[in-house]
């Protein structure tokens, strides 16, 4: 169930949805997805790979500080928010294996199946990926984002319920323990440090888009998921 959606600053100035209508770039936030594609196929939190340049075709991905750390492992990669790293998991297990994970997990918008997959290039609704984090926080399974639980009339007779859905499992496990550690990490001693809360476990990703067009956190607790996007309508 969604507690609370903000599709805007002011609902007298615009009544556009951005919460829900507007599709952005997710950037960094979709790196969760790389990374368990590749827990699924064996990987581990300590796996190490090359932070390190990297050229697929006429694409070259660069860190976002033009940083190269050399061989690192998948956690600190992630904390970091490596693209190098993202972009070489990719390349490995395919584009295809990452969009399908992500599908799995609940991101519904179209993606297009190539290598800067990895960094979040293909575009999705602020709503997508809360849910599509939200089994990383609750052992596993799907959810579908409802904001109407019942309607009813004066007298009581219910116009429309909310169908019952029994989440399906999405994520093994194991891939969720180690996400969650993985995702602490970020928040704990990464590039998500300032979503820390006192007294609070917190795991979560930061997200930034190609020229700094959008910025993002997608987050949560053991009770609540949470996203939110910031930026400016005309892309600047």
């Amino acid at each position: 169930a969604v507690r609370a959606l903000v599709g805007g600053k002011d609902y007298k100035d615009s009544q556009f949805n951005r919460a829900v209508e507007a599709k952005r770039q997710p950037g960094s936030a979709f790196k969760p997805f790389v990374w368990l594609a590749a827990l699924e196929r064996g990987a581990t939190p300590r796996t190490v790979r090359q932070d390190a340049p990297i050229t697929v075709g006429s694409w070259t991905p660069k860190n976002y500080d033009d940083q190269y750390r050399g061989p690192i492992t998948l956690d600190y990669a992630l904390a970091k928010s490596s693209n190098t790293v993202a972009a070489r998991l990719t390349v490995e297990m395919g584009p295809k294996a990452v969009a399908d994970t992500a599908q799995r997990l609940g991101i519904a918008s179209k993606m297009s199946r190539n290598a800067s997959l990895a960094l979040g290039t293909s575009e999705v609704s602020l709503l997508e990926l809360p849910a599509a984090y939200a089994p990383f926080a609750n052992g596993g399974f799907d959810v579908k984002p409802t904001v109407i639980d019942r309607i009813e009339t004066r007298g009581g007779k219910v116009l429309y319920q909310r169908p019952q859905h029994d989440g399906s499992r999405v994520m093994g496990q194991r891939e969720v323990s180690m996400m969650n550690t993985m995702l602490q990490g970020v928040v704990n001693g990464g590039t998500g440090r300032s979503a820390r809360l006192d007294n609070w476990q917190v795991a979560g990703k930061t997200g930034t888009s190609q020229n700094l067009r959008d910025a993002l956190f997608v987050g949560y607790t053991s009770n609540l998921t949470t996203g939110i996007w910031f930026g400016n309508d005309n892309g600047q």
